[in-house]
């Protein structure tokens, strides 16, 4: 999800946002009942000659073949594994019932905000069921629209996306970055707007790279990595990443290294352009952690020429904070940071004073900080988050002063597009139980109300018969921890309501009202509740939130994550019987890890795309970088912290375990499928003879869930709410 079109300027939450999105799919049918009947799980090669020492510790690591995602056996494994499952998804009673109402739900028109640049204006939409948004081009916000760019014919299947764009300063070309079969890497092309072709130019080994045009409209920094390999299915650490600079018209090969670090096999330079177009500002981070390095390099003196290896100075030369650049007047700059502020604040820096202080701009608040967005030149749109919802003000850039705040519903700021050379700005604001309206906002001598620009045009079921609620609640050690509770109003509370448990807790990540067909479903039709919990972990609260779950901290994760199943328990929410809980990715490490350590509390566990083997998840593409979060084990003591609470390695063998439902895709270059893999093969080898059914669902084609085809989006929640009907023997309500 996009969530704001500003000028692109990288930051560590597009690596930590990696975790934030997780899907899966498999092609099913429908159903009958699920077996009691001994289950026979596909045999697995266990290979017991393999182990490692860590620390003195022997650890065994039968499964390390399937690290191998190209191996035939890997592949035998894959088929077997999926086959199993079928068995049982085949036999879920409500699918085809959930498949043909979320059809039906998701089919209305969704819109971004719009945007201008150059001479128009542009937007994206979605009419309902295609597999991709469309990009539309009109010359006033509400004149004619024509398609632009069309990702659905990028690929007949639609599992080619648009990952990245950026329009030149001018608006006469089009800079965006193709994804195929979910995964990371992709290819950077270019499109003229005056003839709407596509350029010769292509540039390749893109991955988590930045886009930015220096304002002569000559050409692009971006970020590549030159020798891996990037099909989607390797597992290589991703090491040396390098800043180019490509210049429209040229080779691929004659672009120019602006920036390496030969001595830093992790360090990821990004760059974004001023402004103004005079500078060039570099982010440079090394892992997940919300702290970066700060050169800036002075292109004006340099006559606008990009030449190899930028001379760039130096304005923060450790990783001891964050600074994202907001805007500058001159040489005075505007950064969103966390330096001696836990909640992040504005601050101004002068490049012209030798001593590069850093004063106080808009200081540190008891709410967080998310954005800072400038505007008609001398405003700062600023965007906090209050006790977890989105809140949205208006600053004086000179002096930091608030002016107004915008009247907001109880959400998410979805999108906001402004720029400091534009006099108006569009935003979205969406809930738990609102698709979200747009709004517009133009400046003016008074500062008026924003307009209402476009109301969703969602229909099929009446939004007012749904509430939702916060609630808060104590954790083992006495903490209170946020809770959103969304249901019908006139629902009972009788501890017969099947629950549907979220959670996430990591990489400074929040959780935020956003709307959802599938829950409204869940809701609507199976009576069910659906709770989302804001774990420490994530970034709710500020830095402190966040370091309270990671590290030495994590297992304060998992145990807010029980209390809350304990806590829904307890207060006549539900029961064991009627409790399913949820996690992707780090969320996935969450599930299998809370499974592990607390199975007799929930019915069904579904963990999309896990994080499962804490010993080896730093070896593979960019799991190096979730060091920050969950340590190494290569340290000994984060391997001895780590190997409390790793999925993989802490089963517990004999007890009676809930259904499991795993999911990951062959493309998933984030988090390497081979985690899944192995914990439901330890799963099933443990604990294979009880009558629960351990399965997991592995996608072809697909990676960790971002940009993923509608088709495959309906298609993979029909499966996933079929099973969970059909485990807690739920019934459909018309």
């Amino acid at each position: 999800m996009l969530r704001n079109l500003k000028t692109f300027s990288f930051n560590l939450r597009q690596i930590s946002n990696i975790f934030s999105k997780h899907t899966f799919n498999i092609q099913l049918i429908h159903c009958k009942k699920i077996t009691k009947m001994p289950i026979n799980y596909p045999k697995v090669r266990r290979d017991e000659s393999i182990q490692e020492n860590f620390h003195g510790v022997e650890i065994k690591d039968p499964y390390r073949w399937l690290e191998d995602p190209d191996s035939e056996e890997t592949r035998k494994f894959v088929d077997d594994q999926n086959k199993l499952t079928s068995e049982f998804l085949d036999k879920c009673k409500y699918r085809t019932n959930i498949k043909n109402r979320i059809t039906e739900l998701w089919n209305y028109p969704r819109y971004g905000v719009p945007f201008r640049r150059g001479k128009f204006f542009y937007f994206f939409k979605n009419s309902g069921l295609q597999n991709q948004s469309v990009l539309y081009q009109q010359a006033t916000p509400d004149s004619e629209p024509i398609e632009f760019l069309d990702p659905n014919k990028f690929a007949e299947d639609g599992t080619t996306s648009l990952q990245q764009y950026k329009f030149c300063e001018d608006g006469n070309y089009l800079a965006y970055i193709v994804c195929e079969k979910g995964s990371d890497w992709g290819k950077i092309k270019f499109k003229s707007v005056s003839t709407g072709e596509d350029l010769p130019d292509v540039l390749e080994n893109i991955k988590f790279s930045c886009l930015c045009w220096t304002h002569d409209n000559n050409g692009i920094f971006y970020n590549a990595f030159p020798n891996l390999k990037s099909d989607g299915t390797a597992i290589d650490k991703n090491e040396y990443q390098q800043l180019f600079y490509h210049k429209i018209g040229t080779k691929q090969s004659e672009d120019i290294v602006c920036a390496q670090f030969a001595n830093e096999p992790n360090w990821m330079g990004h760059a974004e352009v001023s402004d103004c177009g005079n500078y060039v500002i570099m982010s440079i981070c090394k892992s997940c952690d919300p702290v970066n390095q700060l050169w800036i390099f002075d292109l004006a003196k340099a006559n606008h020429l990009v030449s190899p290896n930028l001379e760039f100075k130096k304005i923060v030369s450790n990783f001891d904070a964050k600074y994202e650049y907001v805007t500058n007047d001159g040489t005075i700059f505007t950064f969103k940071t966390n330096s001696n502020a836990l909640r992040y604040k504005l601050v101004n820096v002068d490049l012209a004073d030798p001593e590069l202080k850093f004063k106080n701009l808009i200081p540190e608040t008891q709410d967080v900080l998310q954005d800072a967005y400038c505007a008609n030149e001398k405003f700062l749109i600023v965007n906090y988050l209050h006790h977890c919802k989105d809140e949205l003000a208006l600053y004086d850039l000179k002096t930091g002063k608030e002016i107004k705040k915008f009247t907001t519903e109880i959400g998410t700021l979805i999108e906001l597009s402004a720029r400091k050379n534009q006099d108006f700005f569009f935003y979205k604001f969406s809930s738990f139980t609102s698709p979200g309206d747009i709004y517009e906002f133009r400046f003016s001598e008074n500062l008026g109300e924003p307009t209402l620009f476009r109301v969703s045009e969602f229909k099929g079921l009446d939004l007012s018969q749904f509430k939702s609620e916060q609630t808060f609640f104590e954790s083992k050690d006495g903490t209170k921890i946020p809770m959103f509770l969304v249901s019908k109003k006139n629902l009972e509370k009788n501890a017969q309501n099947p629950v549907f448990l979220y959670g996430y807790g990591g990489f400074n990540i929040s959780l935020t009202p956003t709307f959802s067909v599938v829950r409204l479903i869940w809701l609507q039709h199976f009576n069910g509740i659906y709770a989302c919990v804001n774990l420490r972990g994530g970034g709710e609260y500020g830095e402190e939130w966040y370091n309270a779950g990671r590290l030495m901290n994590k297992q304060n994760v998992f145990d807010d994550f029980i209390s809350a199943a304990e806590y829904l328990i307890s207060n006549d929410y539900t029961n064991k019987e009627k409790l399913v809980i949820n996690g992707g990715s780090n969320g996935g490490l969450l599930v299998t890890a809370c499974v592990n350590q607390r199975p007799d509390l929930y019915k069904l566990v579904i963990g999309d795309v896990a994080v499962c083997d804490m010993l080896r998840f730093h070896k593979f593409t960019i799991g190096s970088y979730w060091v920050s979060d969950f340590g190494s084990s290569e340290n000994e003591a984060d391997f001895r912290n780590m190997i409390k609470y790793s999925p993989l390695h802490t089963i517990q063998k004999g007890k009676k375990y809930p259904h499991v439902l795993l999911a990951t895709a062959d493309h998933d270059d984030r988090v390497v499928p081979s985690h899944s893999y192995k914990y439901i093969a330890e799963l099933q080898n443990l604990n294979g003879d009880q009558e629960n059914p351990f399965l997991i669902r592995i996608e072809t084609k697909a990676g960790h869930g971002a940009g993923k085809p509608t088709s495959k989006v309906i298609d993979e929640y029909a499966d996933k709410y079929g099973f969970v009907a059909e485990v807690l023997k739920l019934e459909w309500h018309d």
